[in-house]
């Protein structure tokens, strides 16, 4: 069954620490959604392994993490590749020796109509959100199965009949891992980023919540995370014509 996360209301926790000696990679790390929630387990204590294909955004990406007061390394990865994510794995274990979780954004957007979809744009799809996710869990079983994955799917918003394999695809991965004694979740977002971090907290508060070493228990959950509205100004932005 579906669950909807809603982030507590009230007064701002401060995090402090929480995830302190932590070691977390994240995809897509320099663009979206991957930036934002980076920084935010920056900012609770993290060591962030930030995965990409651009060197030039990842490494900036990283420095401004760092100039903030928290603990981020670059590290240039196609986990469309497994060979790749095999790479990028052996060089987080020979720098920290461990890795304790990964948020894989699994989220890449068709931009086609579903009719005028073609074979090359569907593979595209398929290998960024679907076949990364299952190289990235078949690694983990493999090589670390104490480890945990957290995968941001597709949005909620996105329309056509593609998305809907994509996300059936991604249930069934993370409903099922158990029986490979997995921890995996499926977060999806009610909208794509806004490129804000306040506009965008309830994702990353989402995936905050999962990493707390206290929520270990955790596994095999599908979350849609309902997200606040754009404003026009900055959904111009997000989406430029």
């Amino acid at each position: 069954m579906t669950q909807q996360f809603t982030p507590a209301t009230g007064p701002q926790v401060t995090l402090g620490e929480v995830l302190n000696g932590q070691v977390i990679a994240v995809t897509s790390a320099d663009q979206g959604y991957g930036r934002s929630i980076s920084a935010a387990l920056a900012r609770a204590g993290a060591s962030v392994v930030l995965i990409g294909n651009n060197s030039e955004t990842l490494a900036a990406a990283a420095s401004q993490l760092e100039h903030a007061g928290g603990h981020a390394i670059p590290m240039k990865a196609d986990v469309g590749v497994p060979l790749d994510w095999i790479s990028a794995y052996t060089r987080i274990m020979e720098i920290f020796g461990v890795l304790h979780g990964t948020v894989h954004l699994a989220d890449k957007r068709a931009h086609t109509e579903f009719t005028s979809l073609s074979e090359n744009e569907w593979m595209d799809l398929f290998n960024c959100n679907v076949k990364s996710s299952v190289a990235i869990t078949q690694v983990i079983r493999r090589r670390q199965p104490g480890s945990w994955l957290t995968i941001v799917g597709p949005h909620l918003d996105e329309r056509g009949l593609q998305v809907h394999p994509q996300r059936g695809a991604l249930r069934g991965l993370v409903e099922q891992a158990h029986t490979e004694d997995l921890r995996l979740n499926l977060l999806l977002p009610g909208r794509a980023s806004s490129g804000d971090d306040s506009l965008d907290r309830p994702l990353s508060a989402a995936v905050l919540a999962l990493a707390t070493p206290g929520m270990t228990h955790l596994r095999g959950n599908v979350m849609d995370v309902p997200m606040p509205p754009i404003p026009k100004m900055r959904a111009l932005d997000a989406y430029p014509l």
